[in-house]
């Protein structure tokens, strides 16, 4: 249901015979949680092999599904039509009609690799029952693909090889050291491993798959981030980024042959990713640009590619054909979901293949995101994601939320997010805070929270909510947190040990207690767990006493204030007895709270029923015990 809000007269001003006048009024419409999840989330978009249709997942089903598009046309066919699990693209398989796609069950995360056939038959190709796979390369002559699967051992990840149309696994690489597995090479010579040090600093090698060679690429005298970057196309290179030397990552070029290494780009912000096109024609180089996706495409001379023009649009991602001639775009802003576009290079065309906002909603009525800095307790700078309702001034003051993203280690970046426009859209300002310890703001702002957390990334987030409170349009007495995994972790810390500063908080599947956290990690995160624990803390040692520290499971006692709390049945990250128990202990101290468990869901929740019901809940729950007046939450 739609309802009319009038706003007050907007803060800018228009120059107008040398007098300053208001701008006039708008009309914005708010709109309901069912048509904010109308809207459709797109990924993926792999070329056909003659390049006429892109293959993509979409959950305009209500879960994610199999589509293609006619390039041509701009028209779309489902290829599946699941109504229980959520199917993702992987990629045409070369010389057939055939499709690959990856799935797990209800959210366990144990991904298989599925072959869809044309008739809408499906195989498991990867069946083992705890078996976790994942898509890594077609070979050269795109008559096989490597894996990787850890069916071998729960904890390591092996590399397999598998060909078209047998679709049997031929082992290519036991992992009995714990590497972390890198790209390999489309000529099956060479496989990238890392071996995790901490969650700040690792090995990179390059192991020849022929001769049985390992050789260390990262520097001995220069410790850091080491991460493979895929292969050149002519397999003579591997490509890896680092900030052995420097704040943030840059690209180098590792010869393989000579054994020598050149900067081949840098930046002042993070490079994410980079991977050359199918011939080596372009190369394309991914980065992160003060929480904001930026893409690079450079000739083989280095020439930089210019793109075409959209917009309005943020590029956040794009997909060269095997011929080189044509380019899937994915493109999207704060204000719209991510689109797909393809542009031919050589006549310059570009076509807008997808349309995902639901066409009820006016882009008009949606709030861009703007991203601000302010300073925490010890005057260090933080970054966040602002979003403004456009209907708050001082005269029509609106309440606030401080939004943490997951992690640790995560970031909150200028993109859609439904759930974020949904509650900007009715009323509240959000502040999703980029703490101490998050991502892209360089390795000496990405270190500040290790074993500190719960600590000054917790005050972090409550000079978060000092900044709101000097905006003359928030309601200063009337702010709340919210946040998922290490977010809703922050969220319980602060209802926790915080209680008088915020007035509500949401959990959505955080930690409550670190020991049993760490305890129960997946099995498949051996490669990393040692890094994870130089982190947070080792729950097998003396470092268990921190953690029953910071657990606001412990200490559930000290929270007054109202929580809601989400929580997925099949979560493998954060068990369900982590919200169970907070629950069960907020309600025995007469906190008001509210449980909302998904029987069907894991870490997230991807079912369109599910995010409709749970996060049309938050909005009620915020409207009854943060934005009503105080004598009606009694």
């Amino acid at each position: 249901m739609k309802q009319l809000l009038l706003p007050v007269l907007a803060l800018f001003f228009l120059f107008a015979c040398g007098e300053n006048k208001p701008a006039p009024p708008k009309a914005i419409e708010q709109y309901s949680i069912e048509q904010f999840y109308e809207t459709k989330g797109i990924g993926s978009g792999t070329w056909s092999e003659d390049e006429s249709r892109l293959l993509y997942h979409s959950n305009e089903s209500g879960i994610f599904n199999l589509y293609e598009v006619n390039v041509a046309d701009g028209k779309s066919k489902a290829l599946t039509q699941s109504t229980t699990e959520s199917y993702f693209a992987i990629d045409y398989v070369p010389g057939t009609s055939d499709v690959l796609y990856s799935a797990d069950k209800g959210g366990n995360e144990n991904d298989h690799i599925y072959l869809l056939k044309p008739d809408g038959s499906s195989q498991d190709l990867t069946p083992g029952e705890k078996e976790k796979a994942g898509f890594m390369e077609w070979t050269a002559d795109k008559k096989a693909f490597y894996y990787q699967s850890n069916v071998r051992d729960p904890k390591y990840f092996d590399v397999y090889r598998m060909e078209v149309g047998i679709w049997k696994p031929a082992l290519v690489y036991q992992n009995n050291d714990g590497y972390a597995l890198g790209e390999i090479s489309r000529d099956g010579d060479f496989l990238a491993l890392v071996k995790v040090i901490t969650r700040t600093e690792n090995q990179l090698f390059l192991f020849d798959l022929k001769t049985k060679q390992l050789n260390e690429i990262s520097e001995a005298d220069k410790s850091g981030s080491y991460q493979s970057s895929g292969f050149s196309a002519d397999g003579k290179s591997l490509f890896y980024t680092t900030n052995a030397d420097k704040e943030f990552q840059y690209l180098v070029r590792y010869d393989i042959a000579a054994q020598n290494r050149e900067k081949a780009f840098e930046s002042t912000w993070d490079v994410m990713y980079s991977y050359q096109s199918e011939n080596g024609k372009y190369q394309v180089i991914g980065i992160n640009e003060d929480g904001k996706n930026k893409v690079i495409i450079r000739d083989a001379a280095g020439k930089d590619i210019a793109f075409p023009d959209i917009p309005d649009g943020d590029v956040t991602g794009v997909n060269i054909s095997p011929s080189e001639k044509n380019m899937r775009l994915t493109v999207g802003s704060s204000k719209a979901p991510n689109d797909l576009y393809a542009y031919n290079f050589e006549s310059g065309e570009l076509k807008c293949l997808t349309n995902s906002l639901n066409p009820e909603i006016n882009p008009d009525n949606l709030v861009s995101a703007e991203v601000v800095r302010y300073k925490s307790f010890d005057g260090l700078e933080i970054p966040a994601i602002y979003y403004k309702p456009l209907t708050a001034s001082a005269e029509s003051k609106v309440p606030a939320l401080v939004w943490v993203h997951g992690g640790p280690g995560g970031q909150s970046r200028v993109g859609y997010s439904a759930l974020i426009q949904y509650l900007v859209n009715h009323g509240y300002a959000i502040l999703a805070v980029n703490n101490r310890g998050s991502s892209g703001y360089g390795k000496t702002f990405y270190k500040l929270d290790d074993l500190n957390h719960g600590d000054k990334d917790l005050k972090d987030c409550i000079y978060g909510k000092k900044y709101l409170q000097t905006l003359d349009y928030i309601d200063a007495e009337r702010i709340g947190i919210l946040g998922g995994s290490y977010g809703g972790y922050m969220t319980m810390a602060a209802m926790t040990f915080t209680p008088d500063e915020f007035n509500v908080g949401v959990n959505l599947f955080g930690v409550t207690n670190w020991i049993r956290t760490l305890r129960s990690i997946p099995a498949y995160w051996e490669a990393g767990r040692k890094g994870l624990y130089a982190e947070l803390g080792d729950p097998y040692s003396a470092d268990s006493v921190r953690l029953h520290d910071i657990s606001p499971l412990f200490h559930a006692e000290r929270i007054k204030n109202p929580v809601m709390v989400l929580q997925g049945a099949n979560d493998p990250r954060v068990l369900q007895v982590e919200s169970d128990e907070i629950v069960a202990a907020m309600r025995e101290n007469k906190v008001p709270v509210e449980y909302v468990v998904f029987p069907d869901e894991g870490h997230g929740f991807e079912k369109k029923e599910n995010q409709i019901k749970g996060y049309g809940q938050v909005l009620h729950f915020l409207d009854t015990y943060l934005k009503a007046p105080a004598d009606l939450k009694q």
